[in-house]
This record gives C-alpha cells, sequence and structure tokens, in this order.
C-alpha cells in the first residue's frame, strides 16, 4: 500500500482525506479501530507523528506521517497534482472542521438540546452553506480549478466540499432538503463530484455502514432531534 490512513472506521472526519485518495487512484489501507485507539493513547515518542486524534496519515514512499485533517488533505493535494489555488483549499478544509466540530457539538462535549438544535439548524448550517454556496458561484473564486473554475476534472476544493455536504446530507438524509434548498448551486457540485466513478466505489464499500456518520452518544442525538424535526 502506498498509504495507511489512521481513522476510526467512520464516515465523519476521515472521508475528506478518503476521497481524495480515491479520487487521486492511490492505495491505502486502514487497520481498525484498535489500532487507531492504540496509536492515539500511545506516548508521543511512540507515535508515527505526535498526534492528540486522528486521521493520521503514513506515506510509505516517503516515510512521512501527518496529522491533522486540512494538513493531510493539502500534502495530497499537491503530491497528486489537485491542488490549484492553496488558499481557497485550505480555507474550504478549515471551514470543514469547523463544520464537523459544531455538528457534533464539539465532538459530543455536550449532547443535543431543542433550543440548541433549533439554533443551530436554522442559523449557523444554513449560513454555513450560504457562505459555500457563495465560493462555488462567485468569479473570484475561479482560481480554485477544477469543476468550480469549469474543468473537466475535480480539484481539491470540490473534493472537499463533496465530502463535507454530500457525506453529511447522504447519513443524515433529513439534512439534504436544507442543502438543496439553501445551496442549490453547492449541492449539484456536490452531487457531482460524489457521482465520479472513483468515489462510487469508495461508497459501495462503505455500504455496509450506510447508517452511521459519526458515531456514538453524539450521533444518537443528532438523530434524535432529525427524527423530532421530522415528526413536527
Amino acid at each position: 500500500m502506498s498509504y495507511t490512513l489512521l481513522y476510526w472506521p467512520i464516515p465523519f472526519r476521515g472521508h475528506v482525506p478518503r476521497f481524495i485518495l480515491s479520487q487521486a487512484g492511490a492505495e491505502w489501507d486502514e487497520p481498525g479501530f484498535d489500532a487507531v485507539l492504540a496509536a492515539k493513547t500511545a506516548p508521543p515518542e511512540e507515535q508515527p507523528t505526535p498526534f492528540m486524534g486522528p486521521p493520521v496519515l503514513i506515506d510509505h514512499g516517503t516515510g512521512r506521517a501527518l496529522s491533522q485533517m486540512p494538513a493531510i488533505c493539502m500534502y495530497l493535494g499537491r503530491k497528486h497534482g489537485l491542488s490549484h489555488d492553496p488558499d481557497t483549499e485550505l480555507r474550504l478544509l478549515c471551514d470543514a472542521s469547523d463544520i464537523l466540530l459544531e455538528i457534533t457539538c464539539h465532538h459530543g462535549a455536550t449532547m443535543w438540546t431543542r433550543d440548541s438544535w433549533t439554533s443551530f439548524r436554522d442559523d449557523r448550517l444554513p449560513r454555513w452553506m450560504r457562505g459555500h454556496e457563495r465560493l462555488v458561484t462567485e468569479t473570484g473564486v475561479s482560481g480554485s480549478g477544477g469543476y468550480m473554475s469549469g474543468a473537466e476534472t475535480p480539484g481539491l476544493s470540490d473534493l472537499a466540499l463533496a465530502a463535507l455536504w454530500h457525506t453529511m446530507v447522504d447519513r443524515l438524509p433529513p439534512l439534504r432538503p436544507l442543502l438543496h434548498d439553501t445551496a442549490p448551486v453547492l449541492a449539484a457540485l456536490v452531487n457531482r463530484v460524489a457521482g465520479l466513478p472513483a468515489l462510487l466505489r469508495l461508497r459501495d464499500d462503505w455500504a455496509d455502514c450506510a447508517d452511521v456518520y459519526c458515531a456514538g452518544q453524539i450521533e444518537a442525538s443528532l438523530l434524535e432531534m432529525l427524527n423530532e424535526d421530522m415528526r413536527a
């Protein structure tokens, strides 16, 4: 294998580097929950690279190990010719980290309540969507390369957005209408990217986990809110 990706066996944050690796045609292995936990809890001196939480990427061709999702994705984008506008790409990857942190209440530090969820669903989440809609549609972002600039192949920005938004609404279907109504151009972009052959194969590989997004108590809390929304 060209790479090892250390991440929990769930989509969530791990699907961002997975989308990039898949589109790049790279080979990688994922050693599973126990190996990730062992690496995470090992002393810093014994880790592949010092890190507090996954993902971690190990490039077996160079021996280099990287932590932090944006750093991993920027590295892969450069190495595989997918990076065209590093400033915009890094911004979108950092946005993705922030959004994933928010939708999980800082990775389960607290659980959703009806009031906190309603505020997030009606304000912050659609605001994020509208912001990315503007970036996708504005001519000023045309230097980003890939589909966002009218190219025939996706770039790192396209893959970052698809890994974030398509994965979210695919695993949390009640949010799909919100994305499509709030940011229709963004929704069309991420659907197009997620429909590419390499990414369809990746998604098929995860079909057995079709009902898992971020897992654990925070996912249960999210689903409780979404189910209440649907009954209202």
